[in-house]
């Protein structure tokens, strides 16, 4: 494993270790900052905290590169009598996968607490439908690891309704190349990015366009990356889809060709295949039904952009998600030659 894959890993591992669910990226943003300056980028920060990375080019066209660090997450909703949480989903996450989950309550104060997702019905000595139940927000609760019997309790502690929840991303680097982790759309593709920003700075390239790279914090919501600077086309560096009906692998770098939002442009995409294809890349065109972009909020939003959307094919997305060091290769090697390319 060459240098800069190793650096993508540790990055990716020292990121997914700060929770940011969308609205809660202060933290992970300030490492992003750090980082860029470290490898000497100049970096601005938006109003509503989007990080903005820039690398000078041989022109004025500007290149939008983006990737989110903001993650799926839960807030509290209300206490109960009996002293645990109700909660309110951030995001899409597959609820039957969390039943069970560790999980961090922050509170506004800066305390934090530990629990644990559960459903309502979480035992099987107990409960006849513990196996059956349905696992969404209205059929579980949140166990606290404190000595609470009521709300008061609870209240004592300082938590309250809108304090966040962190899920344990429980991140694992396997010695066959696996990396198996929640949250690795779209931290992955964040450390993929930094890896490209290593690289541009390890062989002195300058780019054909001047590049920004957009990290976005409230992608998981839908608006990441609705309001931007100057940009002529735009490629969101976002996770694959692997499933039914679809082409691609863990090891494979994605081309998303339609989503949600509608197809990406059509020039974009034939050269991001094309240059696939001439680096001998192992890469699959896909269409995703469920799924919308940075690209996808930055068209809502009305700016003026062609938009691509690529990415690392990503097992088991919004659950318990897992790819493979060849995908993060093939992704970053797709990256650097349209960099490069005319």
């Amino acid at each position: 494993m060459n240098e800069t894959m190793i650096y993508i890993l540790e990055f990716a591992k020292k990121i997914l270790a700060i929770p940011s669910p969308s609205g809660f990226s202060e933290n992970v943003i300030k490492t992003i900052v750090e980082e860029a300056k470290r490898l000497d980028f100049p970096v601005t920060l938006s109003n509503k905290g989007n990080a903005i990375i820039t690398v000078s080019g041989k022109t004025d066209v500007v290149l939008g590169l983006s990737g989110h660090v903001d993650t799926l997450g839960a807030m509290v909703k209300s206490i109960t009598a009996e002293g645990n949480l109700r909660f309110t989903t951030i995001g899409g996450p597959i609820w039957p996968t969390l039943d069970g989950e560790y999980l961090t309550i922050s509170t506004r104060s800066g305390k934090e607490y530990t629990g644990t997702f559960l459903s309502t019905s979480p035992s099987s000595h107990v409960f006849k439908d513990a196996s059956s139940k349905e696992r969404t927000p209205d059929q579980m609760i949140i166990r606290i690891d404190e000595l609470v019997k009521s709300k008061s309790d609870v209240e004592k502690l300082g938590i309250a309704p809108g304090d966040f929840i962190f899920f344990d991303p429980k991140t694992t680097i396997t010695p066959s190349g696996f990396i198996k982790s929640r949250f690795l759309d779209d931290k992955i593709s964040v450390a993929i990015l930094f890896g490209l920003l290593k690289e541009i700075n390890d062989q002195n390239i300058i780019p054909q366009k001047t590049i920004k790279i957009i990290i976005s914090t409230y992608e998981e919501v839908g608006h990441g990356a609705s309001h931007l600077p100057h940009l002529d086309e735009m490629i969101a560096v976002d996770m694959g889809c692997i499933g039914d009906d679809l082409s691609c692998t863990e090891e494979m770098v994605s081309i998303c060709c339609k989503d949600s939002s509608g197809p990406y442009d059509y020039q974009i995409v034939s050269k991001l295949v094309k240059l696939s294809q001439s680096n001998n890349l192992a890469f699959a065109t896909d269409i995703y039904p469920f799924y919308g972009s940075d690209v996808s909020s930055a068209l809502r939003g009305g700016n003026d952009i062609k938009g691509g959307l690529i990415g690392p094919g990503v097992h088991a997305s919004h659950g318990m998600e897992r790819t493979h060091v060849k995908a993060l290769e093939n992704t970053l090697s797709l990256l650097l030659s349209y960099i490069k390319a005319k």
